[in-house]
């Protein structure tokens, strides 16, 4: 009975000493949140940590978590899911990381994020420069989706102040921006999302259902504003187009993509990075099911970001390594 009691508490204080992985995600109606949900399970059923998802404003706010709240001491680490150009900020301690940078690791890339300039077809905004006098959200305050419309704004307007040159100016999560402007009360809204974001879908069905339909702001791979922010973060802003068919647009919308990236921080010890990454690389059609954009979640994107200045993780590149896709 003792040696039995002995078995128990060991197999209790091993549970208790799994590293703890919190990983930050984005509002709920984006793919952040889903995504980080469905890695979480992932990692759980695999047994490598302890895992669980929370809901965040995003990249920016993930980048400083897992700055300031990760605790070797204590097993917890903060990991989460985040743009690349954010990643980078952090990184080199610019921006709101100004004096105390990051210290970032990529454990892998997830799929590409296509940017949203969200409205209506009846609002008579075509252009950048139609968002005057407008009422627009930028999404969260601090968030890099408002760093980079701010970016393009003000390569579209000299001079550009939200607070002047926005009719109204909101700073809210994409489920609330897509409902008030289903509701009337918004113009517009920037986003930058996986395809389909599921807000976004909806919004469609909802215009569609009153006569309306979805209008996407196009940022044509010439014009000043994407050259503008492609020179700012370079290496890590691409071009893309969102189809037509994605959210019954009209047309289909040229646009900026970001390849998202899952991190942790440098502190997180090899052998969990290795774990996870197995673990989450090892069982892509389950999060493939359960995340549309996932589907670009696959071995051969999960390196594509090494030629950046932002790292990967040794137990990342161990397994890549052992995979034959680190070359």
């Amino acid at each position: 009975m003792k040696r039995w009691l002995l078995v128990v508490a060991l197999c209790g204080a091993a549970l208790a000493q799994k590293p703890q992985i919190v990983i930050g995600t984005g509002g709920v109606g984006g793919v952040y949140f889903y995504y980080g949900t469905a890695v979480a399970e992932i990692l759980n059923k695999a047994g490598v940590v302890q895992a669980q998802a929370m809901q965040s404003g995003g990249s920016m706010e993930n980048l400083m978590l897992l700055r300031d709240r990760t605790d070797p001491a204590r097993s917890l680490y903060y990991c989460g899911t985040v743009l690349p150009d954010a990643a980078l900020l952090a990184f080199q301690g610019e921006e709101r990381f100004q004096g105390k940078p990051a210290p970032v690791r990529i454990l892998f890339t997830m799929y590409p994020n296509y940017f949203h300039v969200v409205t209506t077809e009846d609002s008579g905004i075509r252009v950048l420069q139609d968002l005057k006098g407008k009422r627009v959200s930028t999404e969260v305050a601090g968030g890099i989706i408002e760093y980079e419309a701010r970016v393009l704004m003000s390569a579209a307007i000299p001079g550009f102040d939200p607070k002047l040159h926005f009719g109204k100016w909101e700073r809210v999560r994409v489920a609330e921006a897509a409902q008030m402007l289903s509701e009337g009360n918004l113009d517009a809204f920037f986003w930058s999302g996986g395809l389909p974001t599921g807000s976004i879908l909806e919004l469609s069905g909802s215009l569609a259902r009153k006569g309306k339909r979805l209008f996407l702001v196009p940022l044509p791979p010439q014009s000043t504003p994407v050259q503008v922010l492609q020179r700012r973060f370079p290496g890590v802003v691409d071009t893309g187009v969102i189809s037509k068919s994605v959210y019954n647009t009209r047309y289909d919308t040229p646009t900026l993509t970001f390849w998202n990236l899952f991190v942790c921080p440098a502190s997180l010890p090899e052998e969990v990075a290795y774990g996870m990454v197995k673990a989450v690389l090892e069982n892509l059609p389950a999060l493939h099911a359960a995340v549309a954009p996932a589907r670009d979640t696959t071995l051969e994107n999960a390196v594509r970001s090494r030629g950046g200045k932002v790292p990967y993780h040794e137990g990342a590149v161990r397994y890549f390594r052992e995979k034959g896709v680190w070359r």
